[in-house]
């Protein structure tokens, strides 16, 4: 089993910035990637972002390219979503996941925290 908590969240003006993170605990040896999905109102949950646990290759949507990184740091079993230039369409109940594949589709990922709530106004 493995646990995970985000937190950062919020809201922010449009072009603002804000970081999301997320704890993980429990059996984290177990798993190849960690991502950020989000989903909005209505909309089907999508991928954001992720990172290989073992050498921190990422991979971005095209929507976030250049304004969103994924980081991890090991010694705290966490990993990060900075999100720059913000915009309105990226409002959204944001969700860190776990695979044990380099995949880029929620079906790939088995465990998920409990999500965290972003808001970008215009």
């Amino acid at each position: 089993q493995v646990q995970l908590v985000e937190s950062g969240g919020g809201l922010v003006q449009a072009g603002g910035s804000l970081r999301l993170s997320c704890a993980a605990s429990g059996r984290t040896l177990s798993y190849t990637a960690m991502g950020w999905f989000r989903q909005a109102p209505g909309k089907e949950r999508e991928f954001v972002a992720a990172i290989k646990w073992s050498n921190s290759r990422t991979d971005y949507a095209d929507s976030v390219k250049g304004r969103f990184t994924i980081s991890r740091d090991n010694a705290k079993n966490t990993v990060y979503l900075q999100m720059n230039s913000l915009k309105p369409e990226d409002t959204a109940v944001y969700y860190c996941a776990t695979s044990a594949a380099w995949v880029f589709t929620r079906y790939g990922y088995d465990y998920w925290g409990q999500g965290t709530q972003v808001n970008v106004s215009s």
